[in-house]
């Protein structure tokens, strides 16, 4: 006998309908599962067999051929486990095939019948509803995060027996419902606050800026003057995520297996901090099972690069395609994947290898040649994609202790969201939401600037050798100061201050 049973499995970062066959037919005992299953997929059928007989069904001693359909696309992971076995069961009686239609199932079977959690749960309740499903069955765990999904059911099953039970009927199971206003409410605030900071003033203006424009920015300056402090509270300045923000940043989380034990939904913004031993592959994402890597995981949000010059150069190359495209595309011989990686990138590194050129209590030791090695591991076509770069000098004695208030992250905050609201007042037919999105046709819109203000920007690129990305990245830059203050047009000051922030481009950090 035939049957099927629709279940789910996950493309990149998106989920496409799988349909599960299962064929049961006389001849040997055997099980056989096609449509090209990776090694997970294949175990399935000892997990399967084990859960069906003890949890009190009979298990066929015929030939079980089970099919996963469309059979050209690799299906991995273990959600395949319960609709295998309802497959099982409803092709030898035990369930009423037409009870299973309408649902799309998914969840791995433990040996003793209870059904344990899958990764990728939200975007495939996601491609359920899209599908036009009127309900999904999910493990209890991963209740939750499908429930986030509006206008269908989401079942969250504790064992097989329970679905068996509910499909014939004799079990009644209730949706999950998922409060989403509470989920957004019950984040909190911040433990870290940008009124931690002692003085630094520069810099805390430099990163409101790289806030209030989406601006990637990197902080030049010796150990302890604070970089890493200053990078962590970036997230407190940023606006909120809005609800279509938090699923695209869940739906990464979720696939990767990294969304947080009883939480259905990234609410806040992602800050992403990987060592500077990571491979290519674990910061733009790949290997033999392809899956998201670092820049993806930090979507809507912050990667933070420390210690800059440290990571391998060839790992720092792979970063210009997200920068530039806001996404990331895998090729594989047989396919392709494309994963979101729209994030603000924070850098961090120190002026010369010993960390203390330029400082005024500590000896530098570097010499000129090793100052420049250190400086060319980082390549022209990367730093010229990073608008803001800003000196954080080590802190003065008397700034450390003086109890002088400094500016909290809510203020700041405030002045950021104004700053967004005018952005997006301004790019309201437009697919970007910053300044740092602007593309040339946007600048020549958006950032005509006077008589003044040109010429000011013709001795700075004379003088500093800007290329034409460095001199965007300027007009880009002095739109979001201009924007901070509340201004319709970019002034000579507004100018001013963003040639300030190419500290890396006045070349006084190469030699002595």
């Amino acid at each position: 006998m035939l049957a099927k049973v629709l279940s789910s499995a996950v493309l990149g970062i998106d989920a496409y309908r799988v349909e599960v066959e299962v064929d049961i037919s006389s001849g040997l005992p055997s099980f056989s599962t096609v449509g090209l299953p990776e090694a997970s997929v294949k175990e399935s059928k000892e997990r399967v067999k084990s859960a069906i007989s003890n949890s009190g069904y009979r298990f066929p001693d015929d030939r079980i051929t089970v099919n996963l359909a469309p059979a050209d696309i690799k299906k991995e992971g273990t959600g395949f486990d319960l609709p295998i076995a309802l497959g099982i069961l409803a092709a030898t009686g035990c369930v009423p095939p037409e009870r299973i239609a309408p649902y799309l199932v998914l969840g791995e079977l433990s040996l003793d019948g209870r059904v344990k959690p899958v990764r990728g749960s939200l975007p495939m309740a996601m491609a359920a509803r899209r599908a036009g499903h009127p309900a999904i069955i999910v493990p209890q765990e991963n209740g939750a995060e499908a429930a986030v999904v509006r206008d269908i059911k989401v079942l969250p099953v504790q064992s097989l027996s329970q679905v068996v039970g509910f499909l014939r009927g004799d079990v009644a199971i209730e949706p999950q419902r998922s409060d989403l206003a509470g989920l957004f409410e019950k984040e909190g605030g911040f433990d870290a606050d940008y009124a931690d900071v002692c003085g630094q003033a520069h810099a805390k203006r430099a990163l409101e800026i790289a806030a209030a424009g989406g601006h990637n920015l990197i902080m030049i300056g010796p150990p302890g003057s604070g970089k890493t402090m200053l990078a962590k509270r970036l997230p407190t300045i940023l606006p909120p995520l809005t609800f279509e923000e938090a699923i695209e940043t869940t739906k990464v989380f979720s696939v990767v297996g990294l969304l947080p034990e009883g939480r259905a939904l990234i609410t806040r913004r992602p800050f992403r901090s990987p060592h500077h031993t990571i491979s290519d592959a674990g910061l733009i994402g790949g290997g033999h099972l392809p899956r998201p890597g670092e820049v993806s995981l930090a979507h809507h949000g912050v990667l933070f690069l420390d210690e800059l010059p440290e990571f391998k150069k060839h790992v720092l190359e792979v970063l210009r395609q997200p920068l530039e495209d806001r996404r990331v595309t895998i090729s594989r011989a047989a396919s392709a994947l494309t994963y979101p990686a729209s994030f603000m990138l924070v850098a961090a590194m120190n002026p010369c290898p010993c960390g203390y050129y330029g400082d005024r209590t500590h000896p530098c030791r570097c010499t000129a040649a090793l100052i420049h090695r250190y400086r060319a591991r980082i390549s022209g076509p990367l730093l010229d994609r990073i608008d803001i770069h800003v000196d954080v000098p080590a802190v003065p004695y008397r700034e450390l202790v003086e109890d002088a208030a400094a500016e909290t992250s809510s203020v700041i905050r405030a002045r950021v969201m104004a700053a967004r609201g005018l952005q997006a007042a301004r790019f309201a037919r437009a697919r970007i939401f910053c300044n740092a999105q602007m593309s040339s046709r946007h600048i020549r819109s958006f950032c005509a600037i006077d008589e003044a203000s040109r010429r000011l920007l013709e001795t700075a690129i004379d003088r500093l050798g800007l290329s034409a990305r460095a001199f965007n990245r300027l007009l880009k830059i002095a739109r979001t100061i201009a924007d901070l203050a509340g201004a319709a047009d970019i002034g000579v000051a507004h100018i001013s201050e963003a040639i300030q922030y190419r500290s890396l481009d006045r070349g006084g950090r190469t030699a002595h």
